[in-house]
């Protein structure tokens, strides 16, 4: 239990105190009515005594009574009834509720901690009022009256008269049959007479005259002289005297006229309604009964007299009641009583009180103590048998021998009032009283025995109860307290007696024993037992009691307590107890809170949600139902319908008190804020036939770090090119779609006039729909003005269309545990800083339907499509949280977030708009193919554009043409077939070598110092100004690769007029390109042997070049044609085709190769230049009557940006050392002796059959040719995995690159060539000897000097060539030494000698070489890869 004010030793005490009533003369009570009083009220306050009291008991020991009490009250004729008790006990309980403020217990248990109420007033003022309540019944004598006070007053025209008539009709009272109450406690009650004298008014003389003459009466000890109203009414106003009496008459007032409990008791009143206004004394009216001079009447708790017939009152006096009534109580707060009173008349009342207690009622309870006690000794000297016999007779019809069934009515059996067995109780009772408990323990103890041998139960249950109590409460504690004597004295009055009041009281006093002893356990287990249906306040109290007592034991039971508040709770509701319910309730939540107990949990918020709004505590109610809907319900659909609809119709109630505050925040739907994005710009235009928008960026993205980081790189290489390489340190990418992901420490840049769009990301956790309606975004927005000045601020919400214009969603639908997003957009017309705070919506329900077709939940306009059950206008902030820090020691260490500024953005001046469209732009295309379309630039916007220009990893995927016109078709109707290329027409009937052009790189847009990657839009004028579109030719080339090709454009665009914030503007294109397979190109050059040059100096080289198609059909392919082969090169240039076959048209079917060998010299002075220059030789060998001009758009830019990348792709270790050696130059330019620097370029057409039509495609295919003999290839060719090998470790002996070139190197540093007849004929019969002249030719290839030794005598490696070819020796000087300068020739006349006929090889002379200022002397070997055989024949 709670704890209490008081100690249980003092509060029995206090609960059980001589009764004493009081007979007042009317005039007494008018002078006590000054006082706005009545007498019995006047005394309340002071009925305490200040000292101790000696009293002798029957053995004549002294006796010390401590605190006594006495209870002063008028004499009330009517027993109260049970219906107007249990409304006082209904007000009593509702008036007293926990203080403001009050300091609540923190308890903690496990890991609980809870704040509970340390105190239970309203328990502590049930229980008294409901001891006090107690009517007096014949079974015990506790608060039967001891005696009687007659009150008279001095200003009586005779108070002598007055007290006769006042004791005669107490006499009448105590012992005429005709009235059943009150109850007295002996026939001879002590009569005190008393003469009250007003001060102020009355006749002090005369008053003192006639106590006199009441002392010669009554004598000294029966009578007194209280002066009082020692002012009048008049003076109260001047000095302030405390008030003592408010304390207890507001307790025991009835102050509500709410209908309390049991039906058929409630008061009603066909007069008054405030006739209900009761007092418990009684005393608040002036009604004579029976035309007596009395003012006993009815008990104050007796139901209104209207209601019963047998004591009716007439009318007029009952109307005077009632008005009496209603004056009191609009009078109760303003009354001060005791206003005439000063506090000597305080001291004169206590010193009344005192007197009367010492010379009259205890010397009057003493003596009746040694009566009742001689009575008693009388009794044990007889014998039992007698004694018997005189019980019979005393008892009278008494029949004891009657079974236990028939007495377990209480009315089985009823003592006499001269019955011995009620003087013990007598005795029992008065010992009591006066806390004399030895005695009255041994009293109650023998009276007890009597009562259970005589069956007489509910006598006996009183006995049991009351020794009980006494033993507790003996001095010195020496027997245990006998909990059992309670719980037999609890089941008799409950189940035998059918006394529940009884059974109540037994409960209220030996639980609060218990408690005392720390025995909380049984003290809750009797609180529960006595809890039943027929009274929920009683119930209530006593289940939250019983809940205290669980949480108060030495190991606190948690939950028991939290179980038990509930069931409390729920019975303080049926009990009416509204605020009393809603506490237990809050009290029990702190337990079930956040553990998981999810339904209890919601039944309690529910219920706290319904008695908060019953006592129009409207936020909290608010808020009990808001936890119930954001908690990860388990409740079913329609308990979830019903707290949604109770939460709605709460909420509505709310926002009507203040309709005009701010916006409430609501809690559904849940929203992800950190999910929210927020894209600046328009919407992408959907695809208008071949018209196709730029994809840019969209909300339907979804975010891929791979390809943001590749956006940024190609950003960041248009600006460096645009700030001559340098990017700067103000630089950030752009961003138009900000998320988690993004970075969003800084304030976002938007552009005035364009949408910002916000995506807000919405769940429903629940399992019925939720229906958004006006759902828009909440913003705040500070306008500057051009100068970046501040204006005034204009503060949040929708209120100004003409700054910034809000977009409201109608209707927004979320179903049952959907996530959803809804995008929200703003239209800024100004510029300034924007802050978007969150959203405001109308949240309702759908009305009947658990579960709707969502599809249509963003109607362009509000046409109600779904009916709302109820809604309410709230809002909800979107508050994101940055990222964490981590950089510094301190972030590290603790825990610190970063801004997230994505909701913030500044709104900057206007800036130019691009949009562009691509026409015809394919989606799938052969490897090589080239294809025509058209790019469209749309300038949206007011301001005119410039530096307009587009980056992309892939350059050679497209072109927009050459700088020049001349360069660049004009359109596709320019030839035949709408050929991409330029062309021209060409004789096809003659065979004439290659057709010779040059082109440079700078008119392509591949210049030595600019990026490939960046290439400038060719735009007219180089502006684009507001509102003008312009298109464009693209050419696009298919990939090399066959599959799905993802190609990203990045448009870079500037304003002309530049701004300080926004730098520039970017679009993003991503282009899909689906390649499927045409022709592989392979090709290789090798030096010709033969050095007649007929294109002048400079030797020539084979180039051969093989064409597979490996197409497979898939694109409905015919067949290809290679219509030309073009060279391009600074330095060498095709000549003419070496014809394998007669089949000029060059056809390939699906899987078939053709084989072109071609010729290939170098360049002629005038078409050479030196290696600064980007001037490319270009040579067109046509096999077709076309000529396609290589050296223009598109064929030029796609061979440019092959070449480009070609450079870019990692080579072999050519320039590792700045530092070289002698011996590294040497290699260097050995290897430089094998490279060549020629490109081929084979231009196809390809016939497909697509829809019954044949189309013609075209394409080109490069290959790059960098060394003599080494094989190259028009796409990567796959590279093989490595084996895997075994580890080995060593020590590398030496790092540097090795200085010994290789041996295809070595044989092409020195060009040899073999002069001589291929047959000679000898006449061996005449001469044996043949001579046989040979020319050898040397021509150095570098462009250093070089040492040359000819060796006509070194021996072959092997000794086959002998034996295959035959012998035969060189004639004259057999080893030559000489220095060829670069590039010169040089040759030697040589003789073989021959003996005899035969084919010989004359390939065996040695050439070595070595630079003229190296050491380091080479074999070359060219001899060794063709013999040059000569036959010898005999004439």
């Amino acid at each position: 239990m709670a704890q209490c004010v008081q100690s249980v030793q003092e509060l029995i005490p206090d609960s059980f105190v001589p009764c004493v009533a009081a007979l007042c003369s009317d005039e007494a009570e008018r002078l006590t009515r000054l006082n706005h009083l009545s007498f019995a009220e006047l005394l309340k306050p002071f009925s305490r005594l200040t000292s101790e009291v000696h009293m002798r008991d029957p053995n004549n020991q002294l006796h010390v009574v401590k605190n006594l009490k006495i209870a002063v009250s008028n004499i009330i004729t009517q027993p109260p009834q049970p219906g107007a008790i249990r409304k006082l006990l209904n007000d009593v309980v509702s008036g007293s509720q926990p203080a403001e403020g009050l300091v609540a217990n923190v308890i903690t248990a496990g890991d609980y901690d809870l704040n509970i109420s340390a105190t239970t007033p309203w328990f502590e003022s049930y229980r008294e009022t409901f001891l006090q309540s107690m009517p007096a019944s014949d079974h015990e004598f506790l608060n039967h009256y001891l005696a009687c006070m007659l009150v008279a007053s001095s200003s009586d025209t005779e108070p002598m008269e007055q007290f006769s008539k006042l004791s005669q009709e107490q006499h009448r009272i105590q012992h005429n049959n005709d009235y059943s109450y009150p109850k007295w406690f002996i026939p001879n009650t002590l009569k005190y007479y008393v003469l009250l004298h007003d001060v102020s008014s009355g006749d002090e003389q005369r008053a003192e005259l006639i106590y006199e003459e009441m002392k010669q009466k009554y004598g000294t000890q029966g009578c007194y002289l209280l002066k009082i109203n020692s002012r009048t009414s008049n003076q109260a106003s001047d000095e302030q005297i405390p008030d003592p009496w408010s304390q207890y008459l507001q307790k025991n007032s009835i102050q509500n006229q709410e209908s309390y409990e049991d039906g058929p008791y409630t008061i009603t009143s066909h007069k008054n309604s405030d006739s209900n206004l009761l007092s418990l004394d009684g005393l608040d009216n002036e009604v004579k009964v029976d035309g007596l001079p009395n003012n006993f009447r009815a008990h104050p708790l007796q139901l209104d007299q209207s209601s019963d017939p047998s004591n009716s009152v007439d009318d007029p006096d009952h109307k005077k009641l009632a008005s009496s009534l209603n004056e009191i109580k609009k009078a109760n707060t303003a009354i001060i009583h005791g206003a005439c009173l000063t506090l000597t008349d305080h001291d004169r009342i206590r010193q009344f009180i005192q007197e009367f207690t010492f010379r009259g009622l205890l010397p009057h309870i003493e003596k009746t103590i040694r009566q009742l006690n001689d009575q008693l000794i009388s009794r044990k000297g007889l014998s039992r048998s007698l004694f018997s016999a005189t019980k019979k007779w005393f008892s009278g019809s008494k029949v004891p021998e009657k079974s236990i069934n028939e007495l377990k009515n209480t009315s089985g059996l009823l003592y006499p009032p001269e019955a011995p067995e009620l003087q013990i109780r007598k005795m029992a009772d008065l010992c009591f009283l006066v806390q004399h408990y030895d005695l009255a323990y041994s009293c109650y103890h023998t009276a007890k025995k009597d009562f259970l041998n005589d069956q007489a139960m509910l006598y006996a249950a009183g006995a049991l109860e009351m020794a009980a109590v006494s033993a507790f409460l003996q001095p010195g504690a020496p027997r245990p307290y006998p909990a059992h004597y309670m719980d037999t004295a609890i089941q008799t009055y409950r189940d035998i007696c059918k006394n529940m009041a009884l059974a109540e009281r037994c409960v209220l006093l030996s639980a609060e024993i218990l408690k005392s002893q720390s025995k909380y356990s049984e003290a809750a287990a009797l609180l529960i037992r006595l809890t039943s249906e027929d009274s929920d306040l009683r119930s209530a109290l006593l289940l939250e009691q019983a809940a205290h007592c669980f949480i108060n034991m030495k190991s606190p039971m948690v939950r028991k307590y939290a179980f038990h508040m509930i069931l409390a709770g729920h019975r303080f509701s049926k009990a009416g107890q509204k605020k009393h319910a809603l506490r237990c309730y809050c009290q029990a939540m702190q337990v079930y809170k956040g553990k998981g107990w999810s339904l209890a949990e919601d039944h309690i918020n529910f219920t706290i949600g319904r008695q908060s709004y019953t006592l129009r505590q409207l936020d909290n109610a608010v808020s009990a139902f808001r936890h119930i809907l954001i908690n990860e319900s388990k409740q079913s659909a329609a308990q979830q319908g019903a707290f949604l609809r109770e939460y709605l119709y709460v909420y509505k109630n709310v926002s009507q008190l203040s309709p005009d505050g701010p916006l409430p925040q609501l809690p559904l739907p849940y929203i992800n804020s950190s999910a929210t994005r927020v894209f600046f710009g328009h919407d992408r235009r959907p695809a208008d036939g071949e018209k196709q928008a730029a994809t840019h960026v969209s909300l339907d993205q979804e975010y891929d770090s791979e390809s943001s980081q590749q956006w940024q790189e190609l950003e960041e290489q248009v600006v460096a090119v645009v700030n001559k390489g340098i990017i700067p340190s103000n630089f950030h990418p752009t961003q138009y779609c900000l998320n988690s992901f993004s970075d969003n420490s800084r304030f976002p840049l938007a552009v005035v006039e364009e949408p910002i769009t916000v995506e807000v990301a919405f769940r429903n956790p629940l399992k019925v729909p939720l229906l958004l309606t006006d759902l828009s975004l909440l913003w705040k927005f500070h306008p500057k003005d051009l100068n970046g000045k501040d204006k005034e601020v204009k503060d949040l919400v929708t209120s100004y269309p003409e700054i910034i214009e809000t977009e409201v969603i109608s209707e927004f639908l979320i179903n049952c545990e959907e996530s959803k997003v809804a995008r929200l957009k703003l239209f800024p017309h100004h510029i300034g800083e924007l802050h978007i705070l969150g959203i405001v919506y109308n949240l309702g329900t759908i009305q009947g339907s658990l579960s709707v077709d969502g599809t249509a939940a963003l109607p362009g306009c509000h046409t109600g499509k779904y009916s709302l059950s109820m809604s309410v206008r709230g809002r909800q902030d979107l508050e994101i949280q940055g990222p964490r820090l981590n950089n510094t020691k301190e972030e590290k260490t603790s825990i610190k977030y970063g801004p997230d500024r994505r909701l913030d953005p500044i709104i900057t001046e206007e800036m130019p708009l691009l949009e562009v469209f691509f026409i015809h732009f394919p989606t799938g295309l052969l490897c090589g193919e080239i294809r025509k379309a058209y790019v469209e630039f749309v300038n949206v916007s007011k301001c005119p554009l410039t530096g307009l220009k587009v980056v992309s990893k892939r350059p050679e995927f497209f072109t927009f043409g050459g700088n020049t016109a001349v360069l660049t078709p004009l359109s596709p109707s320019a030839s035949e077939n709408c050929s991409a290329y330029k062309t021209v027409v060409t004789d096809s009937s003659c065979v004439c070598p290659a057709l010779i052009s040059s082109a440079s790189s700078v008119d392509f847009g591949n210049g030595t110092g600019s990026q490939p990657e960046v290439i400038p839009v060719p735009l007219p004028n180089a502006v684009l100004l507001p509102g003008a579109s312009v298109q464009l030719p693209m050419w696009l080339r298919g990939p090399d690769e066959e599959g799905v090709h993802e190609i990203n454009f990045l448009f870079y665009y500037q304003n002309v007029a530049r701004q300080p914030k926004i730098r520039h503007r970017i679009l993003r294109h991503t282009a899909v390109i689906c390649t499927s397979r045409s022709l592989t190109v392979r090709a290789t050059v090798c030096r010709s042997n033969s050095l007649e040059d007929e294109e002048g100096s400079g030797g020539n080289m084979l180039v051969f070049v093989d064409v597979e198609n490996t197409n497979t059909s898939e694109a409905g392919v015919k067949e290809f044609h290679v219509v030309q082969v073009s060279s391009s090169s600074k330095h060498w240039k095709l000549y003419k085709s070496v014809n394998l076959s007669e089949n000029k048209d060059a056809r390939l079917a699906s899987r078939e190769k053709g084989k072109f060998c071609f010729k290939a010299v170098r360049c002629k002075e005038k078409e050479a230049n030196t290696e600064s220059s980007e001037k490319y030789t270009f040579a067109d060998i046509i096999f077709g009557n076309e000529q396609i001009v290589s050296s223009a758009s598109p064929c030029a830019d796609f061979f440019y940006r092959s070449l480009s990348s070609d450079l870019k792709k990692p080579q072999a270790q050519l320039s590792v050392h700045t530092e070289k050696r002698p011996a590294e130059d040497a290699v260097r330019l050995i290897q430089k002796c094998s490279e060549v620097d020629l490109n081929i370029i084979v231009l196809w057409k390809a016939y497909v059959v697509e829809d019954n039509k044949q189309l013609i495609l075209e394409g080109q295919h490069h290959v790059i040719l960098h060394a003599i003999g080494k094989e190259a290839f028009s796409q990567p060719q796959k590279q093989e995995p490595p084996e895997m090998e075994l580890l080995k470790f060593f020590r590398p002996e030496n790092t540097t690159v090795s200085s010994r070139p290789s041996v295809e190197q070595l044989s092409n540093l020195i060009k040899t060539s073999l002069h001589y007849p291929e047959s000679f004929s000898h006449p061996f019969h005449q001469k044996s000897l043949c001579l046989v002249p040979v020319t050898l030719l040397l021509s150095n290839c570098s462009q250093a000097d070089v040492d040359v030794i000819v060796d006509l005598q070194h021996k072959t490696a092997s000794s086959e060539t002998v034996e295959i070819h035959g012998s035969f020796t060189w004639l004259g000087q057999t080893q030559y030494k000489f220095q060829l300068k670069g590039q010169e020739m040089h040759s030697l006349q040589l003789k073989a000698c021959f003996v005899h006929t035969g084919v010989y090889n004359l390939g065996t002379p040695r050439v070595f070489a070595k630079l003229s200022d190296q050491v380091t002397m080479f074999e070359t070997s060219q001899q060794n890869s063709m013999p040059a055989l000569i036959v010898i024949n005999s004439v």
